[in-house]
């Protein structure tokens, strides 16, 4: 009885040991089912994050390329997220590790989200300057253009004053003629009997010029082609004149009828044509030509 006792027991004990035993096999296989399917979970969740690090690091270089004003603030985000991708690649996948990264991920992600803001502020606020910038620039040429063009017409303006208010000569007159003792002048057509050339002639009114004192110039050519008188030569601004004779007037507008006389040295006189020519400072006002026989 005892021997059946003991065989009954030791059969109970080898059936609690077996069930036992299944039942570790059982939670020793969903365990390692389980741990498997959480690896590749997180495996999952790794690959997840490291195509998220490349596609903010491929929005980096996109902005960097477009946007110069920040390329240094870019620059250096993008720097940050290749040393995380670097981390996330070298590292086993764990539970700590990918709530790390996922918070490190969702940091980088609201930094971009500001940093892209501000690029894009500063870029429309480069396109509006520059857009301002245009606007001046042909709002300066337009003014530019009118100024040269207001230039142009004050100059012509003075141009046509400055022609306006010239001194203008009519019927000027040239002759030979013959002082005598008593101060008498004597006009004469023959070189042989003349000794000063005489140059008559009536400056016309002008209310366009300046009232003042006027120098007036003539020029007498003999028919050698030698200019006699004085010989005096006057310097102006853009021109030398050499005269026969000068003379300065006092004009008031009104027509004025002037005589100038030519001194002539001994050989200076002789017969032929002569050429006389009238200056109001460097510009002639009038010529006319005479004969001595």
């Amino acid at each position: 009885m005892t021997k059946q006792n003991n065989n009954l027991t030791l059969k109970i004990l080898i059936g609690v040991l077996g069930a036992l035993l299944l039942i570790l096999g059982i939670f020793t296989y969903n365990f390692y089912q389980e741990e498997k399917q959480n690896k590749a979970i997180l495996n999952q969740e790794k690959d997840l994050i490291e195509s998220e690090l490349g596609e903010l690091i491929t929005k980096y270089d996109n902005a960097i390329a477009l946007n110069e004003v920040m390329d240094d603030h870019l620059l250096k985000a993008k720097e940050r997220i290749v040393v995380l991708l670097d981390s996330v690649k070298d590292n086993q996948a764990n539970l700590a590790l990918i709530a790390r990264y996922r918070r490190e991920v969702g940091r980088l992600k609201k930094e971009r989200e500001k940093l892209f803001k501000l690029a894009d502020s500063l870029t429309e606020a480069n396109k509006q300057l520059a857009v301002d910038l245009d606007s001046t620039s042909v709002a300066l040429n337009d003014r530019i253009i009118l100024s040269d063009s207001l230039q142009s017409q004050n100059q012509r303006l003075a141009e046509i004053v400055e022609r306006g208010a010239a001194l203008t000569a009519s019927n000027i007159k040239a002759e030979g003629v013959k002082v005598r003792n008593s101060g008498k002048i004597v006009n004469t057509s023959r070189a042989s009997r003349a000794d000063k050339v005489r140059v008559c002639f009536t400056l016309s009114p002008n209310k366009l010029t300046n009232k003042g004192d006027k120098d007036l110039y003539v020029q007498v050519i003999n028919p050698l082609n030698n200019l006699i008188g004085d010989k005096v030569s006057v310097h102006f601004k853009n021109a030398v004149l050499t005269y026969s004779a000068r003379n300065k007037i006092f004009y008031e507008n009104d027509a004025l009828d002037v005589c100038l006389l030519v001194d002539a040295t001994e050989g200076e006189i002789v017969k032929g044509n002569y050429v006389v020519n009238l200056f109001s400072g460097p510009k002639m006002i009038s010529s006319t030509q005479f004969e001595l026989k």
